[in-house]
Order: C-alpha cells, then structure tokens, then sequence
C-alpha cells in the first residue's frame, strides 16, 4: 500500500498530537480518578458527570467550548495570548489539547474502575507499618491498579488519535499542521478522484484501532498476571515462613 507524503504526514501528525494529548492529560486523569474512587465528598454525582460530558456531547459542541474558552478572545485564551504569548486554536497544541479533552473521560473511567478494585486494606496496612500517603499511592495502589491504568492510557491514546469533530472546530483543518488521520480522509472524500486514497486512509484507521485495543488488553492481561504471580509468590513465601 503506497501512501503519498501527504497521507504519510497525516499519520505523523495523528500520532504526535494523540501522544502528547495523552502526555498533559495523563496525571490529572489519575489524581481526579483517584479522587472519585477514594473519597467522598458534596458534588461529587455533579463532577462525575462533568468528566464524562466529552462522552454525550457532540464534539463539534466541544470544540466550540474550547474556543470560546481558550480561543485569542475567549476568557482564559486572551490572556495566555496576552501575557504568555501561547495561542492554542489552529495548531498542532490547540489539536492536542482537543484530543486530550476527550479522550480524559476514558481514561478516568478506566483508571477509577481499576482503583475501586483494589482493597483498601492493603493501603491500611501499609500505612500502619509507617508509610506515608504518597508512599502508598506510588508503592502499593498504582502498581495493584496497574492494568487499569494501561489499559486507559491506551484507550485515551486510540480516542485522541480518532478525534474529529473537536479538532475540525477548535484547531481547523490545516495540512502539515493540524490535519490528523480523520482529517485528512475527510478532505479526501470532499476532492474528486480522492477515493482510493481515501480507503487507504480508512483501511489504516482500522489497522491502528484495532492494534490499540489489541494492545490495551495485552498490557492489561499482562499486568493482570504478573500482579497475581507476585502475590502467589509472597503467599508461598509466608505459608513457608509459618510453617
């Protein structure tokens, strides 16, 4: 399959810009999935549905939010404009950030799942033999909660890399700059004599989605067993130390 350097830079760009959506959305994803499964607290129903609203929005609704918001005009992005010189709409960044807003319930829902699964007494305890908060959280939840995380990184990442209508409005369709994947098999499909390019286009997405979720469940089975060897083994361990 012989791809033109305009479909071929389609895909770099789709990957750089899913990349670091997943980079900037990636801690705050933990901290608030963490938050959601080990607290309680007023609002808690209200924000829960705030995260997931990239999920039942259209996104073109969310792509227009991102520029009033963030656009030169809008309340936060005229002054990032102004006093950082950063303009987000109608670049690579602007795509990212774009990709990254909905891509963020994945991968919430995936890691919150992952931390509600793992007992609480186990943190306990650590805590009783001396160790700090952060401590346990780096030591003892994330690693327990480990599939979930890769398996919502990888989510996030497939979902960013298939975004479309938030990108198309918040960050346009500009070659060599913001025209991802989706993009550029859309303006494929508007140019006439563009339809075999446009099913190499479409054969590809299919390829990379379905490499993405092959590799989510990889990682997570992977992890799954590796955790449960682990804890087979420290039970063999102490059965022998009591015996």
């Amino acid at each position: 399959m012989q791809l033109s350097q305009a479909e071929f830079d389609a895909i770099l760009i789709s990957l750089k810009i899913a990349g670091v959506a997943v980079g900037w959305i990636l801690v705050p994803g933990i901290a608030l999935a963490w938050l959601m499964a080990r607290r309680e607290f007023r609002g808690k129903a209200l924000l829960d549905g705030v995260l997931h609203l990239p999920l039942v929005l259209p996104p073109v609704v969310v792509g227009y939010l991102l520029l009033v918001g963030l656009g030169t005009q809008g309340v936060l992005g005229s002054w990032m404009h102004q006093h950082l010189g950063i303009r987000l709409p109608f670049t690579w960044q602007g795509a990212a950030v774009a990709g990254g807003v909905m891509a963020f319930p994945l991968l919430v829902r995936a890691v919150r799942l992952s931390l509600e699964a793992v007992d609480p007494e186990l943190e306990a305890a650590a805590a009783t033999l001396g160790a700090g908060r952060l401590r346990v959280l780096f030591t003892v939840t994330l690693p327990l909660a480990l599939p979930g995380l890769l398996t919502g990184t990888v989510l996030a990442f497939a979902r960013a890399l298939s975004e479309f209508g938030a990108t198309i409005t918040f960050a346009s369709n500009i070659p060599g700059e913001t025209r991802t994947l989706p993009l550029a098999l859309y303006s494929l499909i508007q140019t006439p004599g563009g339809e075999a390019a446009a099913a190499r286009l479409c054969v590809l997405a299919i390829i990379i989605a379905m490499v993405s979720l092959v590799t989510s469940e990889w990682l997570a089975r992977r992890a799954r067993l590796r955790l449960q060897g682990r804890d087979g083994g420290e039970t063999h361990g102490g059965t022998a130390n009591a015996g």
